[in-house]
């Protein structure tokens, strides 16, 4: 197996990718001790049936230059295919400004081809190339040199095997016609806000049991002032403060130094410096900020006033539906979804695009009564009102 560690290297190798349909790609990385991850490693395999055409880019090693495969990412005549790309996109984009395309997401693209939500890769390796994965490297430390023949055939087989993966789901696309579904869903991933984090917004997604608009503001305050303090020195956010002590801080309303040295859970570090400062201005901000401006969480199924009976009678037809097409649930429509349909909500995923084919026509005719369920779902029968 080669890898590569010179700019000229990988140059040769991505002149010789320009000229064929597709590329895998898949990236090792660590991001337990910083905010953004750490690129580790790189595997990338052109079409073939054996490692050949396969190599390991090593990041870390040597004088390397990473700028030819930005531009082979740029290439829009070479599919960059992925599985579950999410997080390798996210480290492209947050180094080097840059989002593969054309792409192709094997995990999504197996949800629409029957293979259920969220399947893994060793599972389509097993069921599509008929293959056992080696996984006894899984939770190695990517970081560290040099890495063992073991880890490097580890890494490889996560593109080499991806190239039978590809040919087999791309065919099945092509040959229900359902490409342009799989395209709708990664629209998303490669939109560069998607892998955007607002500090702002970071205070949805701590749990809280308070829905008190001032002491929501004062979650809001100190989880921006959290998110952007690890953000910029590159820290888990948990490093700064967990989400335990964020609300403990919002209910015990801190004023000074003194009253921080309290906190029980509040990390030692935290008591004092650049981050005491910051709890103790973000608590001030929380509970200075004007009423106009307050958060509000509407609890979803109660504002909607959600119609039970309907709500149940759409899961059913939900569950008919995506056995019936043979895709996963999860892409069509997440409970929340079905419940704002039941509340008479139009202006849902579920009721668009390719989505609208394969359940929303029906949903909204259920929803009109003119239509109704035959025994455990497995039946649709139109009813003429």
């Amino acid at each position: 197996m080669k890898t590569l560690t010179t700019t000229e290297e990988l140059a040769a190798f991505c002149e010789a990718a320009a000229s064929v349909p597709y590329v895998t790609v898949d990236t090792e990385f660590l991001r337990e001790r910083t905010y953004y991850s750490k690129l580790c490693l790189i595997q990338l395999a052109l079409p073939g049936r054996d490692d050949a055409d396969a190599v390991l880019v090593d990041p870390l090693e040597g004088d390397l230059s990473l700028e030819p495969l930005m531009a082979l990412f740029r290439n829009k005549d070479v599919v960059k295919v992925f599985h579950a790309a999410r997080q390798d996109l996210e480290i492209f984009h947050v180094d080097h400004g840059v989002i593969p395309e054309p792409l192709f997401d094997t995990q999504v693209a197996a949800m629409v081809c029957g293979f259920g939500e969220q399947v893994g890769y060793e599972t389509l390796v097993k069921r599509i190339a008929k293959q056992q994965l080696d996984k006894s490297s899984r939770f190695t430390d990517w970081s560290r040199r040099p890495l063992t023949d073991a880890q490097k055939t580890y890494a490889l087989a996560d593109v080499t095997h991806l190239r039978q993966i590809y040919e087999f789901l791309n065919a099945k696309l092509e040959e229900t016609g359902r490409a342009r579904w799989v395209a709708e869903e990664l629209a998303v991933l490669t939109d560069p806000q998607t892998y955007v984090t607002h500090p702002e917004d970071a205070w949805k997604r701590v749990k809280t049991r308070s829905n008190s608009p001032r002491f929501l503001a004062i979650v809001r305050e100190l989880a921006a002032f959290r998110e952007a303090h690890a953000q910029e020195r590159n820290i888990p956010r948990n490093r700064v403060f967990k989400d335990d002590a964020l609300v403990e801080l919002a209910s015990t309303k801190p004023q000074n130094m003194n009253d921080l040295s309290r906190s029980r859970l509040l990390l030692r570090e935290a008591r004092k410096g650049a981050i005491a400062d910051g709890i103790l201005a973000a608590v001030a901000a929380g509970q200075e900020c004007p009423k106009d401006n307050l958060p509000k969480v509407e609890n979803d199924r109660e504002k909607l006033q959600v119609n039970p009976a309907l709500s149940d009678l759409l899961r059913v037809l939900l569950k008919a539906k995506t056995e019936s097409y043979g895709v996963a649930s999860k892409l069509i429509a997440p409970a929340s979804e079905l419940d704002a349909i039941a509340a008479g909500q139009r202006d849902v995923a579920a009721l668009t695009g390719w989505r609208r084919e394969v359940f929303g026509e029906d949903a909204l005719r259920l929803c009109d009564g003119q239509i109704a369920l035959g025994a455990k779902g497995k039946a649709v029968t139109v009813i003429d009102l």
